[in-house]
């Protein structure tokens, strides 16, 4: 038991002992046992001082397996990226603290397997099927005292009805849903849930002369997508220049035009915002949601309607890289010093990360209904959107977006290659799955492993390159989806989210349970560089094609 745990089991055992357990050693392990996750928020106490060190951290790597390289990279300063984490060391050290050392997502390591087995199938589909976010938005609605963001959108647990062809919701709240390449390998439908996201920009960017313009706003999205992605150019929805008085384009004249390409600021009532290269506009907001794995009647997986979490960030602060660069010095000179992570709590608002961002985030009560997580179970946002090095601008996702206009709308990994990332020759998850060894950071996914790999532990190349698209190759079973669903059934009913949020069927494999330092966790060979931008438009699809076609030929 980590040594901040210690107080509140002396304080569980003063209370056995005053009941009247004379027996020291038998009330001493009934305290150990008897401490649930929501007691230590109950009584303050801090369970782990580390939450911002995901599980997957602790991934026995055998000094070849590497998931690590998908977060933990370091840039060339030629590139000038706005994140200056630079943290591809820690694929070759662990730079935990003395607690960090010590892996605390116990949930790990319980074996679900008969708990599973007692719940049915028809429960377990009828769990995932009810929509849990409009109560909690209605809810929040009628709460005179709420002072946290709200953000709801109108039927969001049914994305066809919630959003047009183009993302928009159908509400007027301007939120733009966007299909992009689900980050490796935790948020693969195959290990445990389904997702999507949203992006909002603030009202002068949706406007021209005061008035709201589709077309305006959708070329401020294509612009702030080129910023992050540091594009030249990108399609959008067609727009008149001489609406606008600018040549968009950059044909020399005004017309009506359907690319747009790099500019200098905003348009319409946000012209006099300057763009800044991987950073984005002040007021930009996300809205992220975590769902239950649905199970239509044909047996296929899709984003069920019920919500494990929603997670929303707001930009509340612009900072120049100059500052950016200020505080990861900051969080550099922390960790040298061996100082714990800090997180800045704001009530209702959720947490900031201390590089301008708001994060705040709801997950299933007992019952199933959302709440706001509470501040040790928030502190676990800050692990991937404060300081790791592979982000752009703390964020994951939108890199990852379809190109242009053929991006916006709902997530649709049927509509998605395995196209490879920037730098890289051939697609992206076929390249995990070898350098990982299996189809999840912890190599436990049977499933993947049956499917993708060979019987001596090799990934079937060939197979993998003629599938069709990324939905074929990242979604479990039917039975596999009813397992996963059932497990993280089990997290609800506990809460114990300060324990892990995985949904984990047996004992985790592969996951160190403490930590030796004296030993780099991946062989130098086995280490990598990764950009998270894909390339949307590489010739791996010709040759994704041409061996599909090549082995449907010789089917024949």
């Amino acid at each position: 038991m980590p040594r901040t745990h210690l107080s509140m089991a002396f304080s569980l055992l003063a209370t056995f002992i005053a009941f009247g357990l004379h027996n020291v050693a038998i009330a001493s392990q009934a305290a150990v046992n008897s401490i649930k996750a929501l007691d230590y928020i109950k009584h303050n106490e801090k369970y782990n001082p580390e939450a911002v060190i995901p599980p997957q951290c602790y991934t026995r790597t055998e000094g070849k397996n590497n998931p690590c390289y998908v977060c933990h990279q370091t840039y060339s300063q030629t590139e000038q990226r706005s994140n200056l984490m630079a943290d591809g060391g820690l694929q070759g050290e662990y730079e935990f603290s003395d607690l960090g050392m010590e892996n605390s997502w116990v949930n790990l390591f319980t074996d679900r397997t008969e708990q599973i087995k007692s719940l049915s199938d028809e429960m377990i589909q009828r769990w995932v099927e009810q929509d849990n976010y409009q109560v909690f938005i209605d809810a929040k609605a009628k709460d005179t005292q709420w002072r946290g963001e709200y953000t709801p959108i109108e039927n969001l647990a049914y994305p066809d009805k919630a959003f047009d062809e183009k993302g928009l919701a159908k509400d007027g709240s301007a939120w733009v849903a966007y299909n992009y390449k689900p980050f490796p390998s935790t948020f693969w439908p195959t290990n445990g849930s389904t997702g999507d996201a949203m992006i909002r920009l603030p009202e002068a960017f949706r406007q021209l002369n005061g008035q709201y313009n589709e077309a305006v706003y959708f070329a401020n999205l294509a612009l702030v997508e080129m910023a992050i992605k540091d594009s030249e150019q990108l399609s959008t929805l067609t727009i008149d220049e001489k609406q606008l008085g600018q040549d968009l384009n950059k044909d020399g004249k005004h017309s009506l035009v359907n690319h747009i390409v790099k500019q200098s600021h905003y348009l319409g009532d946000a012209k006099n915002v300057k763009i800044e290269k991987m950073l984005y506009p002040q007021g930009t907001e996300f809205l992220h949601t975590v769902r239950y794995l649905g199970i239509n009647s044909q047996g296929e997986i899709y984003n069920a309607p019920r919500m494990k979490e929603v997670r929303y960030m707001k930009k509340h602060m612009f900072k120049s890289v100059a500052k950016l660069k200020s505080a990861y010095f900051t969080e550099f000179k922390e960790k040298e010093f061996e100082q714990l992570p800090k997180t800045n709590h704001l009530g209702d608002r959720g947490i900031g990360n201390g590089f301008g961002w708001t994060i705040n985030a709801y997950i299933e009560d007992e019952a199933g209904a959302l709440r706001q997580q509470h501040d040790q179970e928030m502190e676990f946002c800050n692990g991937c959107h404060k300081t790791v090095g592979s982000t752009i601008d703390q964020t994951f996702s939108f890199a990852r977006k379809l190109d242009g206009l053929a991006g916006w709308g709902y997530i649709d990994l049927k509509a998605q290659k395995d196209v490879p990332t920037i730098g890289e020759e051939q697609g992206e998850f076929l390249t995990y799955l070898q350098r990982v060894g299996g189809g999840d950071e912890f190599r436990q996914n049977q499933e993947m492993l049956d499917n993708w790999f060979t019987s001596d532990g090799q990934v079937n190349k060939q197979k993998v390159l003629a599938l069709d698209n990324v939905y074929q190759l990242i979604m479990p079973s039917k039975q596999r989806a009813l397992d996963l669903n059932k497990a993280y059934f089990t997290l609800v009913k506990e809460q114990s989210y300060l324990f892990g949020r995985d949904a984990v069927i047996g004992k985790a494999k592969n996951v160190l349970q403490q930590v030796d330092d004296s030993q780099a966790p991946l062989d130098e060979a086995n280490r990598y560089q990764y950009d998270i931008r894909l390339n949307w438009q590489h010739s791996a699809l010709n040759t994704a094609n041409a061996i599909k076609a090549k082995a449907q030929q010789g089917a024949k």
